[in-house]
């Protein structure tokens, strides 16, 4: 049954067609003209203009035989013209510019490719002096925050998967890897990590997942600081909180 969503503005139509969309895609089987009046609330009558429409465009196909309406292939074709990730970069971009500006930060938008990290996006910080991670650079993932943030948000199949892939993962022996499978259950509970950058020395890296439940699109949010800046004028809890605020922009953006 389709739900009834209150809107700020009311486009009869274009809820009709949506709803007869969102039906089809939901129930996974070619349904008549009544059946799917009855699945959302609305007569025949009134939707035998839409599903015409809709039919003419292309994104409804109807049997020859029972008349029955099933979706095409054009929404997935559609939506498979970018990639969630394209569109998710283009998004980002301003949210992550406005955190730039806010924590005087250069911030980063990292991605699992190949089972490595892989910076997509960054923007840098307006002061004279910055830290900077260019796009397209790959990094093992256990040995950065953003690579520890990323895991955890895999299911454990998938995530030992994933490591059982890992230059560097594999050759730590029992202990190390217990203590860094253990640190990846604390992010996923506690929703971001801050820690010192294995990789370059006087570096703390602060990271938190950006994404849908339940879906493929998973990404890292992230900022590289200077340690002695957090001790001299920064606050961990301040550019968190500026993280969590940049997370929520864009999972909005992306229909979260």
């Amino acid at each position: 049954m389709a739900e009834t969503v209150t809107t700020k503005y009311n486009a009869p139509a274009l809820d009709k067609g949506l709803d007869i969309l969102e039906h089809l895609s939901e129930v996974g089987v070619p349904l008549s003209q009544a059946e799917i009046a009855q699945g959302i609330n609305r007569t025949p009558s009134e939707i035998y203009r839409m599903l015409i429409c809709l039919e003419e465009r292309g994104y409804l196909l109807r049997g020859s035989n029972a008349g029955k309406y099933r979706l095409s292939l054009k929404m997935y074709s559609l939506s498979h013209r970018h990639t969630p990730f394209d569109e998710l970069k283009r998004v980002a971009l301003y949210p992550m510019q406005e955190l730039s500006e806010t924590t005087r930060q250069s911030c980063h938008l990292s991605i699992l490719d190949n089972d490595r990290l892989l910076i997509i996006a960054q923007t840098r910080s307006p002061s004279a002096v910055s830290l900077s991670i260019e796009e397209g650079t790959h990094f093992p993932l256990s040995m950065t925050t953003s690579g520890r943030v990323l895991l955890s948000r895999y299911e454990e199949t998938d995530r030992e998967a994933i490591l059982a892939r890992d230059e560097f993962y594999v050759q730590w022996n029992d202990k190390e890897q217990e203590q860094f499978l253990a640190s990846v259950k604390e992010i996923e509970q506690k929703g971001y990590r801050v820690a010192k950058s294995k990789l370059t020395s006087g570096i703390t890296d602060i990271g938190i997942p950006i994404g849908l439940k339940n879906s493929n699109l998973i990404a890292v949010l992230a900022v590289s600081v200077f340690t002695s800046s957090l001790e001299d004028e920064l606050k961990i809890e301040e550019l968190l909180k500026a993280l969590e605020y940049t997370q929520s922009e864009i999972n909005r953006l992306i229909g979260g």
